[in-house]
């Protein structure tokens, strides 16, 4: 491990650290939020963001402002980057495929095999490296862990909530793509990704997995009117399927927002919250 930001803020303290991932087989780098309570001894849950498409840990840590609140509520935050780099990892020129376009799954096909495992990478390599590392630095934890996520990272948290039930005790979304089986982005990705098997695509898709998820978390999810991708985004099949099965979600459709941070900004403590309760009581 290797820290190569350090920032005070909101009286905690902003870090970006630098490890080599034997999952990925590259270095990856993510954002740690460490607030007042976690550095003056108090156990704290964690609570994981996966940004969108072209991103890194930097767009969240710059643009979201989350530490104020999570400072308040004594939360850690991690946001890690969105797929593994490196010029020998993979790559395509378009920004919807390769390098900054993960989606939070493990490919099964070459080229992508070797290196796109990103859902291991964040279900059991980074906690388990930020495990060692907060107890390095003498930071406790409650042992319980929230996961949200945007547009690209809506979908992961989304899924990766979904296919390991008992993993995380929160949930939410910006915005997620919440079936991209049926939509460009997710066609594209999947068959380059995990080939042409339907059971495979559905195996990643939101949708797909409400009906047998064995947790029902309550999912909170912000969408804005104006997103310029909501074709993509189609939040009507997640609540359509939520309502069928029963499972808990409040989709607030928000009036003249688009995809932007600006949008993600402005409730992204309606959302730290919503994961403070079910994080903290």
């Amino acid at each position: 491990m290797q820290r190569t930001e350090h920032h005070a803020s909101f009286g905690g303290r902003q870090e970006v650290w630098q490890h080599t991932s034997t999952t990925l087989g590259c270095d990856m780098k993510f954002g740690l939020y460490l607030p007042p309570a976690a550095l003056a001894g108090e156990a704290c849950p964690l609570l994981y963001w996966l940004s969108g498409l072209t991103c890194t840990e930097q767009n969240f840590i710059t643009k979201a402002g989350a530490q104020q609140v999570a400072a308040e509520l004594g939360l850690i935050l991690i946001a890690p980057d969105t797929s593994p780099r490196g010029d020998n990892v993979p790559n395509d020129p378009a920004y919807d495929l390769g390098q900054g376009a993960g989606f939070y799954l493990n490919a099964t096909q070459a080229p992508w095999a070797k290196n796109y495992r990103m859902e291991d990478y964040v279900v059991d390599e980074l906690p388990t490296a930020l495990a060692a590392l907060l107890a390095q630095q003498g930071v406790k934890t409650t042992g319980r862990q929230g996961i949200f996520g945007h547009s690209m990272g809506g979908h992961g948290a989304l899924t990766l909530a979904l296919r390991h039930p008992g993993r995380y005790q929160s949930l939410s979304a910006f915005a997620p793509i919440v079936a991209p089986r049926l939509v460009p982005w997710g066609q594209k990705v999947f068959t380059a990704y995990l080939g042409d098997d339907p059971a495979a695509w559905a195996a990643h898709d939101a949708v797909s997995l409400i009906a047998t998820a064995q947790d029902r978390l309550p999912i909170l999810v912000d969408q804005g009117t104006d997103d310029e991708f909501l074709k993509q985004l189609q939040p009507e099949l997640l609540q359509a399927e939520c309502d069928q099965v029963g499972h808990p979600l409040t989709l607030r459709m928000q009036p003249g927002y688009d995809h932007s941070y600006y949008f993600i900004a402005s409730f992204m403590g309606d959302h730290l919250r919503h994961h403070a309760t079910a994080l903290r009581g």
